[in-house]
C-alpha cells in the first residue's frame, strides 16, 4: 500500500474528511488505480465501479455516513464504497467464499445501507429509511439514493419516484447516467435523457442556475423562495411540457459532471440545504479511467482476469475447452428455429449479452428485443405477442424471473399461453452470491398449473427442449440451465421433439437409484466411478421435467428400489425431490428417500465447485449419500 500515498491512511469516511478539497482529485486517482490493481486480479465487476469514484469520494466527504444513508443501486457499483468504509484491507477478498460480498450487504458493514443485488430497488428502499427518520424526528439525517447502470429503466424506480414526489421527506436522488446498464441502454426514458443533456438551451440555462446556486448562502431568509422562482423560470423558459422528473414533484438539477470531485462536493453541499425530495442528474463514463474498458464497456462490465497494463484479457484453460456455454448454445439454437419458424420472437430485460440473445437481436434486429430492466413487461409483453399468434422466446436469468412471479401466473399461465421460459443461471452462480443464485426457479415453476418445466443435463438436451417447446398448443414452458460450460463439444445435433413429462435411463443399477434433474446430474458419472470400485451398484435417471413428472418411470423405479437418492441445483424445499416424494406419498409406496440440493438457506458467494461442496451436492456428496443410504 506504500504506493498509495493517500489511501493507505483512509480506513473511514472520517479519515476522507481530514484532507483538503484540492487532494480529492489524487485520492481519486488512487482509489481508481487501487481498483484497477485489485480486480485484474480478483476478477468481479469492473467498468461501473471506476464510473463512479468521484461520486463515490465526494459522497462520503460531504455526507455523515453511516448516520447518513446512502443506497446504492445497482449494488455492484459500489467498489470504491467499500473501499472507503473500512474494507481496503479485505478488498482482495471480494466475492471469494469466506471473503466480502461483491454487492452491498447489511451483514457485512454498518455502511452498507441497503443490500442490493438486483436493480431499481433504491429510491422505494430510501424512501422508507427518509420517511422513518422523519417521523422519529431526525431533521439532520440525510438519504440518498445512487441508482444508475441502467436500473432506473425498471418499473420499481418509477414506482419509487411517484410515491417520493408526494412525501415531504428529505431524499435525495443521484442519478448516475452512464448510457449504460451492462449492454447500452435502450427506451424512451434514455433517450429523453439524452435530450436532456444535449439541449443546449437547457443546458446554458441550467448552467446559469448552478452559477447561482454556488452563491446560496449569500441569499439569507429568502433563499427558498429564491430558487422556487429560478426553477418556474427554466420550467416557462424551456420546456413546453414539464421535466418528467419534476412532474413527479422531484427537484430536478443538473445534468453536472460526474468527474469533477471538486464541483460534486459543492453541489452536494448546497443541496443539503434544499429540503424535500430532489434528483440529481449526474453524468459519468462507465469505465472511467482505464481506455480499453472505457471503449467496450459491456465485456469489461465484469471482464474476469487481465493484464492492467495492456489491458488484455487472459482466457482461463476451463474457458479454453471445447464444449460451449449453455448460454450460446441458447442463442445459436434460437436463431436457428427462428429461421425455419417465422413466428419465433426473442425478449430479454436487459441481458443481451449475458443470455445470449444478442446473437439473434443481430441475425434478426426485427425480431428480437431488449426491453430494459423490466422483468414485469417483459413476460407481459410475451403474453401479448403469444396472444397474438407470436411464439416468445423470453430469456431471464432465473434469480431475476422471481421479479415477474405474478405475471407468470396471471398473463400467461392463466391464459394457456404459448410462452418459453428460459432461465439461465438456474442453480448456485458462484461469485454473485445470495441475490444472484438461481435457487428457486424450479419450486416456484412446478406450483404453477398449466406450466410445464423442463430442465437439460447436456447441450443437445437443451436443443431438444427448445424444439418440443415451440411446438403449436405447448402452453407454458419453462427450460432452465445453469450458468457456465456443458460437457458436449460437438453439441450442435439434428433436434428432435422429446415427449413431454419423459425421463430417461443413463445407467441401470441395481443397490440405489440416483434421480437427478438438469446439468448438475453430470456429477453423477464421476459419483458411479468411484462407487463401481467399493462393488457398488447405483442406476441413474436423468428425469427431464420437473413438471410433469415422469410417473410411469417412477412407477417403475419406486417397484425395484428401496433406496431413492434425489438431486437438483436448486432448493430442496419444494423442488424437485419434494416432487418426487409427493408421488412416493400418493401412490403408498414406501421408500427411503435422501434429497441433496441447496438447503433451507441463502447461500453465499463462492465457486460453483466450492459452493456444490458447501451445499452438500458435490461428488463426494454424491458418493457418501449412496454409501450411507446402503449401509
Amino acid at each position: 500500500m506504500s504506493e498509495y500515498k493517500y489511501l493507505q491512511n483512509i480506513n473511514s469516511p472520517e479519515d476522507l474528511k481530514k484532507y483538503k478539497d484540492e487532494e480529492l482529485i489524487e485520492i481519486s486517482k488512487e482509489l481508481r488505480q487501487y481498483i484497477i490493481d485489485i480486480v485484474s486480479t480478483n476478477p468481479g465487476h469492473f467498468a461501473s465501479s471506476l464510473g463512479v469514484i468521484e461520486l463515490t469520494v465526494a459522497l462520503h466527504y460531504v455526507y455523515n455516513t453511516p448516520y447518513d444513508k446512502i443506497v446504492w443501486d445497482v449494488g455492484h457499483q459500489a467498489y470504491a464504497h467499500k473501499i472507503l468504509t473500512g474494507r481496503r484491507e479485505s478488498f482482495c477478498t471480494n466475492r471469494q467464499l469466506g471473503g466480502i460480498c461483491g454487492f452491498p450487504s447489511i451483514f457485512e458493514s454498518e455502511y452498507d445501507a441497503f443490500g442490493v443485488g438486483h436493480s431499481s430497488t433504491s429510491i422505494s428502499a430510501a424512501l422508507g429509511m427518509a420517511v422513518s427518520s422523519c417521523y422519529k424526528g431526525e431533521e439532520d439525517r440525510h438519504v440518498v439514493a445512487v441508482i444508475g447502470d441502467g436500473a432506473m429503466t425498471g418499473g420499481l424506480a418509477f414506482e419509487g419516484m411517484n410515491n417520493a414526489g408526494v412525501e415531504k421527506s428529505n431524499l435525495l436522488i443521484i442519478l448516475n447516467d452512464n448510457n449504460m446498464s451492462i449492454d447500452p441502454n435502450v427506451g424512451g426514458l434514455n433517450q429523453y435523457l439524452l435530450d436532456i443533456t444535449t439541449s443546449k438551451t437547457y443546458n446554458k440555462v441550467k448552467d446559469d442556475i448552478w452559477n447561482t446556486l454556488g452563491k446560496i448562502r449569500r441569499f439569507g431568509p429568502n433563499t427558498r423562495a429564491f430558487i422556487q422562482k429560478i426553477e418556474n423560470g427554466v420550467k416557462s423558459i424551456i420546456m413546453k411540457q414539464s421535466n418528467i422528473f419534476e412532474a413527479m414533484n422531484l427537484r430536478y438539477f443538473g445534468p453536472i459532471n460526474g468527474h469533477d470531485v471538486n464541483h460534486l462536493v459543492k453541489i452536494l453541499e448546497d443541496l443539503k440545504d434544499i429540503k424535500g425530495p430532489k434528483l440529481l442528474h449526474v453524468l459519468t463514463k462507465k469505465g472511467k479511467g482505464f481506455e480499453a474498458a472505457e471503449n467496450n464497456q459491456t465485456i469489461w462490465h465484469a471482464p474476469g482476469l487481465f493484464d492492467k497494463e495492456t489491458g488484455e484479457r487472459l482466457v482461463s484453460k476451463f474457458d479454453k475447452t471445447q464444449a460451449p456455454k449453455f448460454q450460446d448454445v441458447f442463442g445459436n439454437t434460437l436463431v436457428e428455429l427462428a429461421e425455419k419458424n417465422e413466428k419465433i420472437m426473442g425478449i430479454t430485460p436487459a441481458m443481451p449479452s449475458g443470455s445470449s440473445m444478442k446473437i439473434m437481436m443481430d441475425a434478426m434486429p426485427d425480431r428480437a428485443f431488449d426491453v430494459g430492466i423490466a422483468e414485469q413487461h417483459a413476460v407481459t409483453f410475451s403474453a401479448g405477442l403469444a396472444v397474438d399468434g407470436m411464439m416468445p422466446f423470453c430469456n431471464i436469468y432465473s434469480t431475476f424471473m422471481q421479479r415477474a412471479f405474478d405475471q407468470v401466473i396471471h398473463d400467461v399461465a392463466l391464459q394457456k399461453l404459448n410462452v418459453v421460459f428460459c432461465l439461465d443461471r438456474g442453480g448456485v452462480v458462484g461469485d454473485d452470491g445470495a441475490t444472484h443464485h438461481g435457487a428457486f426457479d424450479l419450486a416456484y415453476m412446478r406450483i404453477i398449473p398449466n406450466m410445464t418445466v423442463a430442465a437439460p443435463m447436456d447441450e443437445p438436451d437443451l436443443r431438444n427442449m427448445m424444439f418440443t417447446a415451440q411446438l403449436p398448443d405447448m402452453g407454458p414452458f419453462t427450460i432452465r440451465y445453469p450458468r457456465g460450460r456443458g460437457i458436449t463439444p460437438d453439441w450442435k445435433t439434428e433436434m428432435k421433439e422429446l415427449k413431454t413429462g419423459k425421463g430417461r435411463c443413463i445407467k441401470k443399477g441395481k443397490d440405489v437409484a440416483i434421480l437427478s434433474i438438469g446439468a448438475i446430474g453430470i456429477l453423477v458419472k464421476e459419483a458411479d466411478e468411484k462407487l463401481l470400485k467399493e462393488n457398488i451398484d447405483a442406476s441413474h435417471y436423468d428425469m427431464r421435467f420437473v413438471k410433469p413428472l415422469d410417473e410411469e418411470l417412477l412407477h417403475q423405479i419406486f417397484s425395484e428400489y428401496k433406496s431413492i437418492i434425489t438431486l437438483e441445483d436448486g432448493i430442496i424445499k419444494g423442488g424437485f425431490g419434494t416432487a418426487v416424494i409427493e408421488f412416493m406419498v400418493e401412490n403408498n409406496y414406501s421408500a427411503k428417500i435422501k434429497r441433496l440440493g441447496i438447503p433451507d438457506e441463502f447461500i453465499e458467494h463462492g465457486t460453483q465447485q466450492e459452493l456444490y461442496k458447501l451445499c452438500g451436492y458435490d461428488t463426494e456428496s454424491i458418493y457418501n449419500a449412496v454409501k450411507d443410504m446402503i449401509k
